[in-house]
């Protein structure tokens, strides 16, 4: 990948967009933001979509006639209709608004799980997921008394796809998996384990808290069941996600929560849960959060997501590079040709907490930690890396900082 990606994408004009990114993390020290893996910066475009909902709008949803409430549940149901076309959902009540991956992958467990899955079923997960998508599967097993089996990953940082195949032989009912690791940038091949996942009879859930913001993804041609991701990680705010679900898998759940919106009637012993989505959708929701989101989509659409996994490719690609060359150094995960923008290392003889601590000095943000995947660090005998990651926003310039900011690090650790 050359520098023409770079260019073309305009990478100096999209950093205005984004004021937190002028900002000097102390005098003379601008920031290099390197953690969008944890969240992403906002652009102005979703600052002011929710500012202008507050200061003309702001009502509640879906019962008001009222101009306000009108408005307002205009604005709120085309995100549900920007973020169903970014996905390729065939309907907009396939999408649900949730709080977050978190709580998207636990509606799917405690409604779908709870109702279909029964004592002695498998669940099929992989050593590299997130928390959010180990935890609630855990939970669900203990009260259930499911099994829970568990895709290996290689010392490449990679699936054991031959594992895979040998653990559907023993027919799970869910498959829940991460389309892109958090710590190791592995962009796994979706499609064909959905397909390999729904011979053996099994229904796909999948994390795309890293891709859908990274990554075109389409969910009609992944074939998932279900998908879940966060506005937080692709330029939206916080507090607000998505749990993609085909309808007929929708319809046949319970309620997940209830209270307001999420009943057609309401009798004094029993209810009638409301349609699609609203059935899901329990309460007065985030509304100016959904605003900003549908924002951030018109962000993404306008940049185009393929020009977006382009420019990451590049920078990882370079960042991977440069980061070999550092002695002492010891990266995670495999090559950049089957990761996204991710890199997770660890220094010999420095704790990551105490690299992340003197690039912050440099004004150089990057995350260090377990990053809510301890066993995968359990499996590479690691407590512990630090992890720095790329957006639409990065450049190869702050890679440049990055490497002079861990050549200080060495300085100081001899």
């Amino acid at each position: 990948m050359n520098t023409t990606i770079t260019e073309r994408l305009d990478v100096i004009q999209i950093r205005e967009d984004f004021p937190i990114l002028k900002r000097e993390v102390a005098p003379g020290v601008p920031l290099v933001y390197l953690d969008s893996t944890a969240t992403s910066q906002k652009p102005l475009a979703v600052i002011r979509a929710m500012s202008e909902y507050y200061e003309r709008s702001n009502a509640n949803i879906h019962r008001g006639v009222h101009t306000l409430a009108e408005e307002a549940t205009a604005q709120y149901e085309a995100a549900r209709e920007k973020i169903a076309g970014f996905i390729g959902a065939r309907k907009s009540r396939e999408i649900i608004f949730v709080r977050n991956t978190t709580e998207a992958i636990n509606l799917v467990t405690f409604s779908w799980g709870r109702k279909f899955l029964q004592r002695g079923d498998r669940v099929l997960l992989t050593e590299m997921e997130h928390h959010s998508n180990l935890v609630p599967w855990q939970i669900l097993a203990q009260e259930k008394e499911l099994l829970l089996d568990f895709v290996p990953v290689t010392q490449a940082g990679l699936l054991d796809l031959q594992e895979f195949e040998r653990l559907l032989s023993h027919k799970p009912k869910i498959v829940a998996m991460t389309q892109m690791s958090n710590v190791l940038g592995t962009i796994n091949p979706i499609k064909e384990m959905t397909r390999l996942a729904h011979q053996a009879g099994a229904v796909v859930v999948v994390d795309g808290a890293q891709s859908v913001p990274h990554l075109p993804v389409n969910v009609q041609d992944l074939d998932v069941d279900f998908l879940a991701f966060s506005a937080h990680k692709m330029l939206g705010p916080t507090g607000i996600g998505v749990l993609f679900g085909k309808e007929e898998l929708l319809e046949s759940m319970p309620p997940f929560l209830g209270g307001g919106d999420m009943i057609k009637k309401v009798h004094l012993r029993r209810f009638s849960p409301n349609d699609l989505p609203h059935k899901f959708e329990a309460g007065t929701p985030a509304i100016a959060e959904a605003i900003g989101f549908g924002a951030a989509i018109d962000y993404l659409n306008r940049i185009g997501m393929e020009r977006v996994a382009a420019h990451e490719h590049d920078l990882i690609s370079y960042a991977l590079e440069a980061l070999n060359e550092i002695e002492g150094l010891t990266l995670y995960g495999p090559s950049a040709d089957q990761k996204g923008a991710v890199a997770s290392f660890t220094m010999r003889g420095v704790h990551p907490h105490d690299v992340s601590q003197i690039l912050d000095s440099q004004g150089i943000a990057v995350r260090a930690g377990h990053h809510c995947a301890m066993p995968l660090h359990e499996k590479f005998g690691l407590p512990a890396t630090t992890r720095a990651s790329f957006y639409l926003y990065n450049t190869r310039q702050e890679v440049d900082q990055l490497v002079r900011g861990l050549a200080k690090v060495k300085k100081i650790f001899g």
